[in-house]
């Protein structure tokens, strides 16, 4: 029975079991140590808090600080806050992880694109942080702001002991939220068939913004330099593929059976 499963699931993977095991691997460490970096970039407060009223500041001269209402909006619907609170938890982790599972296995041709262009993203996350580092709105009360995940979920994981390591606190600019929705989004459009779905996927960027948004962990500011950085991570995952074109350039399906005929 044991031999039988593993053999139906070695068959539906795409270059067997040791591509798998490589890229989960390689996939794991490259998180672990965008983690471990973010936690050990200095975190002071004081310029972070200064960093943050400069961004409000900013955002009013242009009109758009909007955040303290839109928040105060949503509250008016427990249901949405839940849902809002619980999809940014799960975001960046467990939605994150399917749907690279997904690219894997039905799309394994662009997989590896997508792949680098994550890892890029990661890169510019890390240095946004440690250059700018910044207070998110959930850490200003005196605008309004109210702390939604933590008060939904009845805990505050950054200043739970052992997880301080893995995360600062003042990583706010950009919003890799943001920055991974605008990656995942743009590729499943350009991948996936049916209207419906194409649909949704050009929209998953705007509903992770308006997420971040309403449970303060980012400005509009972040949400904005986030879709930069999503922007360049495609470029830079463009140019890497020149390298091994064959394996890293992005193939949407018109193109990927071409390659197989």
């Amino acid at each position: 029975m044991l031999r039988r499963l593993t053999a139906n699931i070695e068959r539906r993977l795409p270059k067997g079991w040791g591509d798998a095991a490589c890229q989960v691997s390689l996939f794991g460490a490259a998180y672990l140590v965008y983690r471990l970096v973010e936690g050990a970039v200095d975190s002071s407060s004081a310029p972070a808090f200064a960093h943050a009223q400069s961004v409000i500041s900013l955002e009013q001269s242009l009109h758009i600080f909007i955040e303290p209402s839109v928040q105060s909006w949503a509250s008016g619907s427990h249901l949405l806050m839940v849902l809002a609170s619980y999809l940014y938890i799960n975001a960046q982790t467990t939605i994150l992880i399917a749907l690279l599972l997904y690219l894997y296995l039905a799309h394994n041709r662009s997989y590896y694109f997508v792949r680098n262009m994550l890892f890029v993203g990661m890169a510019i996350g890390l240095i946004g942080y440690a250059l700018f580092p910044t207070a998110p709105p959930r850490f200003l009360p005196q605008w309004g702001f109210v702390d939604t995940v933590s008060q939904v979920t009845n805990t505050s994981p950054r200043n739970n002991g052992v997880l301080k390591i893995f995360v600062n606190p003042y990583a706010a600019v950009p919003s890799m939220h943001v920055a991974f929705a605008v990656m995942i989004g743009w590729t499943l459009v350009r991948l996936v068939r049916s209207w419906p779905a194409k649909v949704w996927w050009a929209m998953w960027p705007v509903l992770i913004a308006f997420v971040t948004v309403v449970t303060a962990n980012h400005f509009i500011f972040d949400a904005l330099l986030g879709l930069v950085a999503a922007g360049v991570a495609a470029i830079v995952a463009r140019r890497l593929a020149r390298i091994r074109p064959h394996v890293w350039a992005f193939a949407p399906p018109s193109a990927a059976r071409v390659a197989v005929t």
